[in-house]
């Protein structure tokens, strides 16, 4: 694997192979000592031009635990804010040796442009970019599922048959991006439930399902995994619903419908969470909630990107 830039472009074969490794990443992690020698001598760049805790705190846990150097780049406080192009910083990178590249930008196709362009010989790994995908949460989410629905023998499996109902800002969502791309390749069957002002204009290429109301999804779907996505106040721009207490009525798992959905539903979210409104904190702490897990399984999943981008050929 040369970068990781979209699910789009994962074949099953690939993706079911990616999930496979970060099974045994993951048993790493449940031993005394949790790193590996695999990647020792290799530099890591995580390379964050938009705010994010969660998911540069994974990468950077995920190079460590391989014995990489991580070197952490925030534009904030950087030359970036200084006027520097992404190029010129790409280059800056390639003179320090940098072997990979985790990047996060807000311009969607940063990543795509970042490993086609010749500025930079380093793997390349989307750690989210605009409104276009990040792969890596949505490999991380399907782990998460597959561990739920076939436990210790979820090697070599995919998620064929597996009802998967993603709820909330679709149109925002490069997590749902991702995970629609990603769970279509793995057999699932996705269905997309929004308000029809959270929906992009032109999903007919989607293999989804496009439903309007969460009720009848959980009650007419019985979905096997409820995927709750996170509002994205700070990428609207104009009034998409008529107040957070409206969509929590509509569109968000409260207490009720939580007790609606079927005893082997799977609660999931991406995080980070607003508790009370896309999600109830009843639901959010409740047995049937992969949220801790989701963080979990994250580094063992990015351990396996790192992995196959640095370390592959090698091997």
């Amino acid at each position: 694997m040369r970068h990781l830039l979209s699910t789009k472009d994962l074949s099953r074969e690939s993706a079911i192979h990616l999930l496979d490794i970060a099974e045994d990443m993951a048993d790493v992690q449940n031993r005394e000592v949790k790193k590996l020698p695999t990647l020792r001598g290799k530099t890591v760049v995580n390379l964050f031009f938009e705010d994010s805790t969660r998911t540069r705190i994974s990468f950077e846990a995920a190079a460590k635990r391989l014995s990489a150097d991580v070197i952490n780049f925030s534009a904030k406080g950087s030359s970036v804010s200084k006027g520097e192009s992404l190029k010129d910083t790409a280059q800056t990178l390639q003179a320090m040796g940098a072997d990979g590249v985790v990047i996060r930008h807000q311009a969607s196709g940063a990543p795509f442009t970042l490993a086609t362009s010749g500025w930079i010989d380093a793997g390349v790994i989307n750690a989210g970019d605009g409104m276009h995908e990040h792969p890596t949460q949505a490999l991380l989410d399907a782990f998460t599922m597959r561990r739920r629905l076939h436990g210790a023998a979820s090697r070599g499996k995919a998620l064929d048959g597996v009802a998967v109902t993603i709820v909330g800002d679709i149109l925002h969502s490069r997590v749902a991006r991702s995970n629609v791309w990603l769970l279509d390749t793995l057999g699932a069957e996705v269905t997309l439930v929004a308000p029809p002002t959270l929906v992009p204009v032109d999903t007919t290429t989607w293999p989804v399902t496009i439903g309007y109301d969460l009720d009848a999804a959980i009650d007419e779907g019985v979905p096997d995994v409820l995927m709750m996505l996170r509002i994205q106040g700070e990428r609207m721009h104009a009034a998409f619903f008529p107040s957070e207490r409206e969509y929590a009525r509509t569109w968000g798992l409260d207490d009720e419908r939580l007790a609606r959905l079927a005893g082997d539903t799977i609660v999931m979210h991406p995080g980070p969470m607003n508790r009370g409104l896309e999600i109830s904190a009843a639901a959010a702490d409740s047995p049937r909630s992969t949220v801790r897990e989701q963080v979990a399984n994250g580094v063992s999943v990015r351990m396996a990107a790192l992995y196959l981008l640095l370390a592959g050929e090698e091997s």
